[in-house]
């Protein structure tokens, strides 16, 4: 934190009004918020936001760095284990992934509109406030909705279906006693949701997440639907873009490793077009297909979706069918016929939009 401002990788005008308005240290700016330093300093919101942004990544850097330098694999393999999973009520994903979406590390969904990205998120959602005893996590969620796609309805109707499937599987006296606090009012109470309308409000909330996730321990998601969505209009400078993308998905891996949470992001699709032919590409470019820990595409082949894991550090290439029912998102019921077969993996490439 005595690092100086002048060090800061900072656009030089900025760094010269930071340094005008008497800031030299990094220090100097640890407990300020945007709209205060946009003020104090004259520049704009943006830029403090960057600033901001920038500093949180530089600190966090360093404690990391110690954290590894004191802790061996066996460590971090036990803790990884113990941090688990949460389950997304499609046996097939789930098995496919190692049990389900992994805490303490980011995954990106993307796919093309309709196909059951933000189902998927809202699923998520409620399977994290499911007890322990019946395989769920007794946690809270936080959702950031920066397409207005959101519904509580069918948050609703989730919550329902999965208060239901616990009550069939109840056995013992500890999931009777679980099944009391269980109920849609309890799994909606403890769903927070957040509406963001432009990129500088998302890197406002942000910068705030990791004070609500101390005063809130008992957050285990966080999902934003959809990252895309704010970074693809209104940009005219796109290497501005790719740097708050970059600082973000530095600050998001942070946050989920620093206090391990699954964070859930999802992203749009574009076309890509050469020799002739298109492809639908995940939008935001080649750099930003490095930022989540693992990515998952979900498509369509006729009418059946499917769900491929496209990159995972610990699991292999697959592709699962599911399917988006009343109740959520489940598992596609036994095909009869003798003809149905897996279906492999889409030819999908990161490119820029």
């Amino acid at each position: 934190m005595h690092r100086s401002i002048a060090s800061l990788p900072l656009a030089p005008a900025v760094k010269v009004k930071l340094t005008a308005a008497g800031f030299d240290t990094c220090a100097d700016l640890k407990d300020l918020r945007p709209l205060q330093l946009s003020k104090e300093a004259s520049i704009s919101q943006q830029e403090a936001l960057e600033v901001l942004q920038t500093l949180r990544s530089d600190g966090n850097v360093g404690v990391v760095g110690q954290d590894r330098g004191g802790v061996t694999a066996l460590q971090l393999l036990q803790k990884e284990r113990a941090q688990g999973d949460i389950i997304t009520f499609c046996s097939a994903l789930d098995a496919a992934l190692g049990g389900g979406v992994p805490v303490g590390k980011t995954t990106e969904l993307c796919g093309a509109p309709g196909v059951g990205k933000t189902q998927l998120c809202i699923q998520l959602a409620v399977c994290v406030q499911i007890p322990d005893c019946f395989g769920g996590r007794g946690g809270h969620a936080l959702y950031v909705d920066t397409e207005g796609s959101f519904l509580v309805q069918r948050a609703a109707d989730m919550a329902h279906a999965a208060v239901q499937h616990c009550t069939l599987l109840a056995q013992d006296h500890e999931q009777r006693v679980a099944l009391k606090d269980l109920t849609v009012e309890s799994i909606l109470s403890h769903l927070w949701l957040v509406r963001c309308h432009d990129y500088t409000e998302l890197l406002a909330h942000t910068h705030l997440l990791p004070d609500f996730l101390n005063k809130h321990p008992q957050v285990q998601l966080v999902v934003i639907d959809s990252i895309a969505f704010p970074f693809r209009h209104d940009f005219e400078d796109f290497s501005q873009r790719t740097r708050l993308l970059n600082g973000l998905a530095q600050q998001l891996i942070q946050l989920a490793t620093q206090h391990s949470v699954a964070v859930v992001l999802t992203n749009q699709m574009t076309t890509k077009v050469w020799s002739g032919q298109s492809k639908l590409v995940p939008a935001l470019g080649e750099s930003w297909g490095h930022a989540a820990t693992q990515r998952l595409i979900l498509h369509w082949e006729g009418t059946q979706r499917l769900a491929s894991i496209y990159k995972s550090p610990s699991q292999m290439e697959a592709t699962v069918p599911y399917c988006i029912t009343e109740d959520g998102f489940r598992d596609v019921p036994p095909d009869p016929s003798p003809s149905g077969q897996q279906s492999k993996r889409p030819r999908v490439e990161t490119s820029p939009p």
